[in-house]
């Protein structure tokens, strides 16, 4: 099977290891914890921990994946069962078992973009019809959700996006999550949504395996809990024939998950609300310092979009493909934002809202570059 190059993680992931790398501003993981950070946060005895971590066994853990873990994310919704929960191997390792369990050749799938790209090239490479919808950039990256009633069909198998949306933020209003619901009916389809960015907003955030009984959303440890290292994805699915067919290509992808990083991710999951309000924290912090920083260069800069993730996607006014314009960026000044055509966006890059040691240096880097830029005519004012 061929499918196409994963643009943003085989882009992404080596620039963030190279020594060039000086100030990471490209990435959608809240700062992680150190392990003793988090028993700090949580007010766990460590003592007791590393005890328990001296007898823990090395073999296969619960297959079904950690009891406690599943309970206390049980509890992120508003009726979900622990056993309707599926744990994987990270975020990637759920979406792609939904792609493999649930698609078939003779189906087409609607995708909203910008989308990550698991829900779209995995479908395409298996002979999956695809058929986009783009979100209205400059409506802020609303969704027009009569395109989406026009692009299904009868043989529309799934819906399937993020939400909050990967690289915006942007999110469904309940409103327009009902609407999805109504429209998913009309057709017999599924939802699929990456929810990996849920839960920073202050009140309770909808997901739509509250809203319907062909729902199947994802999430991981990796974003707003701020322990991407622990691996730990999952899967939500109210349908029990559904949930044989994802736990039954979990067995041929990973079989169960790790023993450790189960477990210490359900320590963090019983104090969820000290993790989350961490993470609001640090997100609305940098947010404060980066909306400042946009306000005073609305020459160059765009960001249309509300964010309620982890991530802004800025526009720019300059002749420079976006690849270029981040590879220049980090050559020249150090700096790693994550270019826009990772997500198919052209004059745009990702910046964190989430993870920024050395931020207000690293702004001031950027303009640098912008202002270099100008000098070498690649300024496009706007019509």
């Amino acid at each position: 099977m061929k499918i196409d190059n994963f643009v943003l993680e085989n882009w992404l992931n080596p620039a963030c290891d190279s020594e060039k790398n000086k100030i990471y501003l490209g990435g959608s993981c809240v700062s992680p914890l150190t392990v003793q950070e988090l028993f700090e946060l949580t007010g766990e005895s460590m003592d007791d921990f590393m005890e328990e971590l001296k007898s823990m066994s090395l073999g296969y853990p619960e297959f079904e994946g950690n009891s406690r873990a599943k309970a206390a994310l049980a509890k992120l919704y508003k009726d979900v069962k622990p056993e309707e929960i599926i744990l994987c191997h990270g975020g990637t390792g759920a979406n792609a078992n939904v792609c493999y369990a649930l698609l078939e050749k003779t189906d087409n799938i609607i995708s909203i973009m910008p989308n990550y790209q698991q829900f779209f090239s995995i479908p395409k490479s298996m002979g999956v019809e695809l058929r986009e919808v783009d979100l209205l950039i400059k409506d802020g990256y609303r969704l027009d959700l009569s395109q989406v009633r026009a692009a299904v069909d009868e043989n529309t198998k799934a819906i399937m996006f993020t939400n909050p949306n990967n690289p915006t933020g942007s999110v469904l209003t309940y409103e327009e999550m009902l609407e999805m619901v109504e429209i998913a009916k009309s057709v017999d389809a599924w939802i699929v949504c990456d929810e990996m960015y849920r839960g920073l907003d202050e009140e309770y955030m909808p997901s739509f395996i509250d809203l319907y009984d062909k729902a199947i959303v994802t999430a991981s440890s990796s974003k707003i809990y701020s322990m991407a290292g622990t691996r730990v994805g999952w899967i939500i699915c109210h349908d029990a024939k559904m949930r044989d067919y994802l736990s039954n290509w979990r067995s041929y992808d990973s079989i169960c998950g790790g023993s450790f990083d189960e477990w210490i991710f359900a320590i963090a999951l019983e104090h969820v609300d000290k993790i989350f309000a961490r993470s609001r924290e640090i997100v609305e912090g940098n947010k404060k310092v980066i909306d400042a920083w946009i306000a005073k260069n609305t020459k160059y800069l765009r960001q249309y979009a509300e964010s309620h993730g982890t991530t802004y996607l800025i526009h720019y006014n300059f002749d420079v493909p976006a690849e270029k314009f981040c590879d220049d960026l980090l050559d020249k000044k150090g700096v790693l934002v994550c270019h826009g055509d990772c997500f198919f966006i052209p004059h745009s890059f990702r910046m964190t809202l989430s993870h920024a040691d050395d931020l207000e240096e690293g702004l001031r880097l950027i303009d640098e570059y912008m202002a270099e830029l100008e000098a070498e005519g690649k300024y496009l004012p706007e019509n």
